[in-house]
């Protein structure tokens, strides 16, 4: 696949930027815990992975008819605390460097909603990124495109200028919806147009490898 046509880099923060599997556990189990409700089931922490929080809380809290006191819960809780359990994926701060000195525009596209500013502040990344979408910027989270073409839009591309990697189904469906190159991340069942297991195999496909 020609990929010289690719202006911009957007990436999913949970899953392909960060491992946020221990640090999205202990919070969500954190807030089930003041419900005195039980811990995540694996497939409950699989579906909540790719929501947005007001999503997995409703997904969570389903039995509930009004779950106004589990939101006052998660605002007295709050995410700070578990940002040093998420690890950056090996080789990401390298790549986010080589996209920076190949002219690439470089974003986000998350279904998280207020975190992601602390996050790359933390890890001091806020440097590399030329836009950063969340849930909170849209109506339609993913995998609703509105996200990617926004960038687009913004950026003045065409989706094949445009290239974005995903980790979860949602991720794929919003990449499908708004046409754009996809790449599936430590996810080999997905469908896409790239399957990577690593930031060096996406270095590759860019050709921009050292």
């Amino acid at each position: 696949m020609d990929v010289s046509k690719i202006k911009a880099i957007v990436f999913d923060c949970d899953g392909v930027m960060f491992d946020t599997a221990v640090a999205n556990r202990k919070y969500y189990e954190e807030v089930l815990n003041e419900f005195n409700k039980p811990q995540l089931t694996d497939e409950q922490f699989t579906n909540i992975h790719m929501m947005t929080v007001k999503a997995a809380i409703e997904y969570l809290f389903s039995e509930m008819a009004d779950i106004s006191k589990v939101y006052d819960c998660l605002k007295n809780i709050g995410y700070h605390k578990f940002i040093e359990y998420m690890r950056m994926e090996k080789g990401f701060e390298k790549l986010l460097g080589l996209l920076k000195d190949n002219g690439y525009i470089i974003g986000i596209a998350t279904n998280r909603t207020d975190t992601m500013e602390n996050i790359l502040k933390y890890f001091n990344l806020e440097k590399y990124f030329d836009i950063v979408m969340t849930a909170a910027k849209v109506k339609n989270p993913k995998p609703d495109p509105e996200q990617l073409l926004i960038i687009m839009e913004k950026f003045q591309l065409n989706p094949d200028e445009l290239f974005f990697i995903g980790d979860s189904q949602y991720d794929g469906q919003a990449a499908e919806r708004a046409k754009v190159r996809f790449a599936a991340f430590k996810n080999s069942d997905m469908k896409a147009d790239f399957n990577v297991d690593s930031m060096d195999e996406i270095a590759r496909i860019l050709h921009i490898n050292e």
